[in-house]
């Protein structure tokens, strides 16, 4: 299996460090609000990578961590008068909610700051004591210039970056680069008592002392979003590295961005859409459907005329997995023998996996289950013997299962169902509403019920 490493820039045969187990950490929201469509695409992508890595047999420690100390949720709290605990457990809850929508299965762990504010503090005092961190007057910073190697990830050089920083006289810090760890109190925000008198961590710190308290000084994998490469992520190389003097992790796997309408998403522009605002439109399996269509590393465009495309190509392999489901229940056990043309069916989960671990190429993965499905079209029908229709139907559930796609049980319409529409069409047509009457129409061919006008009236049948 091959993954793109963003600190090598290529890809690479993954090699874990322990046989036949993960460790993966993946960086979480920050939980002031609901998140946003760009959010939605690492938390799908790194599911899907976990899922890959389960179905081939890995048992995988998964830790995605929650943001709930931050100026952002300070700030909504104190807009709406309340805690600031309270704004992010309510924003965690809502999360799942969302999480849950999207088929995005539960981390092994999901720690929180807030939680882990011991573990967070003697991470920065062990960088005090390295003398990587200095204390002014309650602020601790990390010292850039001495970590030689500040960069590798974001291919950036300390020179490069001292040269467009900014630095105002009365700024404290030592150097314009370096960054907090450690922020010194101030009035109607929570703070945690410190070495360094009373406090909270700054923002990339959290994930540097909760990767090593739950998966140990070096992990296999750190994933998230391009725009955490830098800072963020070149900043927890640092602290990490700085501390154990040893690789913080041995793959680094980002995601492309997501453009809206061909346009950055921006709430100044009007184009910036949460993952509770398209639910209200569309099923969110489709939006997880729509990111899997493309490679993860490449932008993605996201357009409501995109994610009708998807709807509709996401409705097909329902059509099908219904449709074999139907068959199963009518064939018979007349023959324990496999039909000739599903002697291939190895080779389509052979492609499916060569695609997958071709640096997670779930578009390709995608293409490979819809020539399965034209497969099982062309060649399976009522006269199919069961164990023919059964083969298809786990192959066709074991790869979608990997995508996390296809999940929802099938929803029979019940004859007499059937029927009611059927009229209420009828109705329709002698009313010349022919807009409603299609509509009908399209609705049970959906459902994967195809209706033909006859001179003796409407017959129905199930596809």
């Amino acid at each position: 299996m091959k993954l793109y490493n963003t600190i090598h820039q290529q890809k690479e045969e993954f090699k874990p460090i322990e046989e036949n187990k993960v460790k993966m950490y993946v960086c979480g929201p920050t939980v002031y609000n609901f998140f946003h469509i760009g959010n939605a695409r690492p938390f799908i992508i790194f599911d899907v990578l976990r899922r890959y890595f389960e179905y081939i047999g890995y048992e995988v420690t998964y830790i995605q961590n929650f943001t709930d100390v931050d100026d952002k949720i300070i700030n909504k709290a104190i807009e709406e008068g309340v805690e600031a605990s309270e704004i992010s457990e309510r924003y965690i809850e809502e999360y799942f909610i969302d999480a849950d929508g999207l088929g995005v299965k539960r981390a092994t762990m999901h720690p929180k700051v807030s939680e882990n504010m011991d573990a967070i503090i003697s991470f920065v005092q062990k960088l005090v004591d390295k003398g990587l961190a200095y204390n002014v007057d309650g602020n601790v910073y990390y010292r850039v210039n001495r970590f030689k190697e500040y960069g590798k990830l974001s291919k950036q050089s300390i020179e490069d970056l001292e040269q467009g920083a900014r630095i105002s006289i009365s700024e404290e810090k030592e150097d314009p680069l370096d960054f907090a760890l450690w922020k010194k109190e101030k009035p109607g925000e929570p703070s945690w008592e410190s070495p360094w008198g009373n406090g909270r961590p700054g923002w990339h710190i959290e994930c540097s002392a909760m990767s090593q308290k739950y998966l140990g000084d070096t992990i296999d994998i750190h994933g998230g979003g391009q725009d955490l490469i830098f800072p963020h992520h070149e900043n927890e190389i640092a602290q990490t590295e700085g501390v154990t003097d040893k690789t913080f992790s041995n793959y680094w796997i980002h995601n492309g961005y997501i453009n809206i309408n061909n346009e950055k998403m921006s709430k100044s522009k009007g184009n910036f859409f949460t993952i509770r605002d398209i639910s209200q439109e569309i099923d969110l399996e489709v939006v997880r459907f729509f990111m899997l269509s493309a490679h993860y590393r490449h932008p993605i465009n996201f357009s409501k005329d995109l994610l009708e495309q998807s709807n509709t190509a996401l409705n097909r392999l329902y059509n099908t997995r219904d449709h074999l489901l139907f068959l199963l229940e009518k064939a018979k056990e007349n023959n324990n023998e496999i039909e000739p043309w599903a002697l291939r069916l190895p080779k389509y989960k052979e492609a499916f996996k060569n695609a997958m671990e071709d640096d997670i190429n779930t578009a390709e993965a995608i293409a490979v289950i819809f020539e399965l499905i034209k497969a099982i079209n062309t060649n399976i029908d009522e006269k199919s013997n069961k164990i023919t229709v059964k083969a298809s139907l786990d192959l066709f559930t074991e790869l979608t299962g990997v995508l996390g796609i296809v999940t929802k049980k099938e929803e029979k319409l019940l004859d007499v169902e059937i029927e009611e529409m059927i009229e209420r069409r009828q109705i329709a047509r002698s009313q010349k509403d022919f807009a409603l009457s299609d509509q009908i129409r399209d609705e049970l061919k959906d459902k994967g019920i195809v209706l033909e006008d006859t001179r003796e009236g409407v017959k129905w049948k199930r596809i």
